[in-house]
């Protein structure tokens, strides 16, 4: 009897060293292919977001139309745009919704334009790290409800609305960030007429007249869980997010559309004196800092700037 013991504990400790074995091996957590060990954000809050690695397809060679040439795009239709080394771009969200990011170049400078449609946050950024040019696709993964970039050079993977990377060789490493202004077509033609617009000869055989986030803005729904809410305002309410000096504020359009005069507001961000320049038609602002200075913001949902800033300042009109 207690030969027969022996010879089931001996293959009973090997399983059980084997499952101790394994378990570690899981909790090296991977996801659409990513090592998620020692990331800077919790693990748990890392989940996909339906499409695989590369299932929504970056544009790496995109092609851009004359402003002439483009019959397509309303002029009440929303862009993202960018006006940097002297040359103007407009990237239409029609396109954007299908593809999340462009590797693009302006003259010599390699910048990468993200949009997350689950956020409504256009993010534009040198695509420079350490004197190396990076390029970046779709991961597949989400954390906050925003899009989790990775670079095609070590796979790390970056966290658009953090700026960083979050995974990886790159880990802790920060993209610099170029100014953007979200707005429509037509008023962004008229500031430059000169633009060049991404084109709809994408190589992917997607229906850019087809809106697949139809209805989700005005909605109060989140398609994903976030870390930190606020009822402060509508999920959806659109904000200018700023960050400065370690500090963040946010610019809800409701509170802007009451106090703008002329579409101008001042206010202070620390020790910096900010100029806000609000459109209530176009639904777009920009910041500046002194006369000149435009300063890189985010126009997003107000959900999205709270799940990443609980603890943001936020701009309302003194009565």
């Amino acid at each position: 009897m207690v030969a027969t013991l022996r010879s089931f504990g001996e293959p009973l400790v090997l399983f059980c060293i084997g499952l101790f074995v394994c378990s570690s091996v899981v909790s090296a957590r991977t996801l659409n292919g990513f090592d998620l060990t020692g990331s800077l954000i919790y693990e748990g809050h890392i989940v996909p977001g339906g499409p695989g690695k590369n299932g929504i397809p970056a544009i790496d060679q995109p092609v851009f139309d004359r402003a002439d040439d483009v019959s397509w795009l309303e002029p009440e239709q929303r862009v993202i745009g960018v006006n940097h080394n002297g040359i103007a771009k407009a990237y239409p969200l029609a396109i954007l919704n299908w593809h999340e990011i462009v590797n693009d170049r302006f003259a010599t400078d390699p910048v990468v334009v993200t949009y997350c449609p689950l956020c409504g946050s256009g993010v534009v950024y040198q695509a420079l790290q350490d004197g190396q040019e990076l390029t970046f696709g779709v991961s597949g993964l989400l954390y906050n409800s925003d899009v989790l970039l990775y670079d095609r050079q070590t796979d790390s993977l970056w966290s658009q609305l953090h700026h960083s990377a979050i995974t990886g060789p790159m880990k802790g490493k920060v993209l610099a960030q170029l100014p953007s202004v979200h707005t429509r077509w037509g008023a962004w033609l008229k500031d430059h007429p000169d633009t060049l617009v991404l084109s709809r000869n994408t190589g992917a055989s997607r229906d850019y007249t087809r809106d697949p986030y139809s209805g989700y803005e005005d909605s109060k729904l989140l398609y994903f869980s976030v870390e930190f809410m606020s009822q402060a305002f509508h999920p959806k309410e659109r904000v200018i997010g700023v960050e400065l000096n370690g500090r963040t504020k946010a610019y809800p359009f409701s509170e802007l559309a009451k106090g703008a005069l002329k579409g101008v507001l001042g206010d202070r961000l620390g020790e910096a004196v900010l100029r806000i320049e609000y459109n209530a038609e176009l639904q777009t602002a920009r910041v500046f800092r002194g006369e000149m200075e435009e300063l890189p913001v985010v126009n997003l949902f107000w959900f999205a700037w709270y799940g990443f800033h609980p603890k943001t300042e936020v701009y309302r009109l003194k009565e």
